[in-house]
C-alpha cells in the first residue's frame, strides 16, 4: 500500500496533537488537583460531583441558619436566666417587707428596692438583639412589647408567634420565645377565677382554689361572697353582678367546697360574719402585675398586719410562684431548642464529612499516578515529535 507524503504528514501531525492534548489534560489536572475538571472528563462522575456539591451547599445554608438560631436563643436563654435570678430576689424582698415588725418607713424602703428591680425586669423584657429587634415581641419585633398602662397594669403589645428557621430538610425550629410565654401566661394558681379580698375582712381566711368543674352549668360572671350571721349561724350568700343571690350555704363549713354556677370554690381558714370577697374570671397571671400589686401592698400604710393583707400576701406569693414557674418553663423551651440545634449541627457536620469523602473519591487527583502518566505522555510526545522530525526531513535528493 502506498502512503503519500500528505497522508504521512497528516497522520504524524494528528498523533502529535493527540499526545499534546493528553499531556495538557494531565497538566490541567495537576494544576487544579482534580481529575474531573469538565463533564467531558468523566460524565458519570461529573453528575455525582454536581449532586454532592449541591448537597453540601444546602447543608452549609442549614448550618448558617443553625448558627443564627443558636446565637439568638443563647441570648434569649441568658436573659430569661437573669429574670429567674431577679424574680427570686424580688420575692425575698416581698417576704422581708411583709414582716409585721417592720415600720412603714422600712416597708417603703423595701418597696423602693422592688420598684428598681421591677424597672430592671421591664428592661430585660424589652431587650433588643444585635439587629435592634425586640427579643420578646414574638414576630412583632419592631414593636415595644411591654408597657404599663395608666392603671398600672402590664400591656403586652407583641404576639405569641415564633420566628422559624429551617435547620434541616423539612425541619423548622423556633429562634425566639414570645414575651407572653415568659411573662404573661402563668396559670392562675387558684384555677379559673381570681379573688379580690376586701378591706372589710376580719376573719383569717383565704381561697385555695376556684375552678370550673361543670362547664354545662357554668355562667361566667363576677361573683360576690358575703358571710352573714343567721341566728348565730354563719351563712354564706353568693350574688352575681346584678346583685341577685345565686347560691346560699345555710351552715357554712370551710372544709366543704362551695359550688356556684359550675364553679367549685375551696376556702380555708375561719371567715366571720361581715367578711366579703369577690371573684372574677381569670385564667392566667402576669408576673409584672403580681409584683406591682406587691409593691402597692407594701406602700399602703393601712394594709400592715390586717386579715386582708395576710390573705392578699398569701395570694400574691402563690401568683409569683406561678410566674416564676412559667419563667423556668420558658427557659426550658429555649434550652431544649439549643440542645436540638446542637444535635442538628452535629448531624450536618457528619453529613459534610461523608459528602466530602465521596466527593474526594470522585474528583480528587492521585498525584503519584498523574505524574507517572504525565511522564509517559511526555515521553511519547517527545518520541512522536522526534520521529516526525526525522521522517519529515527525508528527501530523495539526500540519496542522489
Amino acid at each position: 500500500m502506498r502512503i503519500s507524503t500528505g497522508q504521512m504528514f497528516h497522520q504524524n501531525a494528528t498523533n502529535i496533537l493527540q499526545k499534546q492534548t493528553a499531556t495538557n489534560k494531565i497538566l490541567e489536572q495537576l494544576s487544579s488537583g482534580k481529575k474531573v475538571n469538565t463533564a467531558g472528563d468523566d460524565p458519570v462522575a461529573a453528575i455525582g460531583i454536581d449532586n454532592l456539591k449541591q448537597k453540601n451547599s444546602l447543608v452549609d445554608q442549614f448550618i448558617k441558619n443553625i448558627d443564627y438560631a443558636t446565637n439568638h436563643l443563647s441570648v434569649t436563654e441568658s436573659k430569661i436566666g437573669s429574670v429567674e435570678t431577679l424574680t427570686s430576689t424580688m420575692r425575698e424582698q416581698l417576704q422581708r417587707g411583709a414582716n409585721g415588725s417592720l415600720s412603714q418607713n422600712e416597708r417603703q424602703m423595701i418597696a423602693e428596692e422592688m420598684k428598681q428591680s421591677l424597672e430592671e425586669l421591664l428592661s430585660i423584657a424589652n431587650s433588643r438583639d444585635e439587629s435592634g429587634n425586640y427579643l420578646f415581641a414574638g414576630t412583632e419585633s419592631n414593636t415595644l412589647p411591654f408597657e404599663f398602662d395608666t392603671n398600672g397594669e402590664m400591656i403586652y403589645s407583641g404576639n405569641n408567634d415564633v420566628r422559624k428557621s429551617i435547620v434541616a430538610s423539612g425541619v423548622t425550629m423556633g429562634t425566639n420565645v414570645p414575651g407572653d410565654t415568659v411573662f404573661m401566661n402563668a396559670p392562675n394558681p387558684l384555677g379559673d377565677y381570681g379573688v379580690n379580698y376586701l378591706a372589710s375582712q376580719q376573719g383569717d381566711f383565704s381561697i385555695n382554689s376556684a375552678k370550673i368543674t361543670n362547664t354545662g352549668a357554668h355562667i361566667e360572671d363576677t361573683y360576690t361572697f358575703n358571710f352573714v350571721d343567721n341566728a348565730g349561724v354563719l351563712e354564706l350568700q353568693v350574688a352575681d353582678s346584678s346583685g341577685s343571690i345565686v347560691t346560699t350555704v345555710p351552715n357554712f363549713d370551710p372544709t366543704v367546697p362551695v359550688n356556684v354556677n359550675g364553679i367549685e370554690v375551696k376556702v380555708s381558714g375561719t371567715p366571720v360574719a361581715g367578711d366579703s370577697f369577690t371573684m372574677e374570671p381569670k385564667s392566667s397571671v402576669s408576673i409584672f402585675d403580681s409584683f406591682n400589686d406587691a409593691i402597692a401592698l407594701l406602700e399602703d400604710p393601712n394594709a400592715n398586719a390586717t386579715p386582708q393583707n395576710s390573705s392578699k400576701l398569701a395570694q400574691l406569693l402563690n401568683d409569683i410562684d406561678s410566674g416564676q414557674n412559667q419563667v423556668s418553663l420558658a427557659r426550658g423551651i429555649a434550652g431544649n431548642s439549643l440542645k436540638a440545634l446542637e444535635s442538628f449541627s452535629t448531624n450536618h457536620a457528619e453529613e459534610q464529612i461523608v459528602n466530602n469523602s465521596a466527593l474526594s473519591l470522585l474528583e480528587d487527583l492521585d498525584y503519584a499516578e498523574a505524574i507517572t502518566e504525565f511522564e509517559k505522555q511526555q515521553l511519547a510526545l517527545n518520541a512522536v515529535s522526534s520521529v516526525f522530525g526525522k521522517v519529515g526531513s527525508l528527501s530523495l535528493f539526500d540519496y542522489i
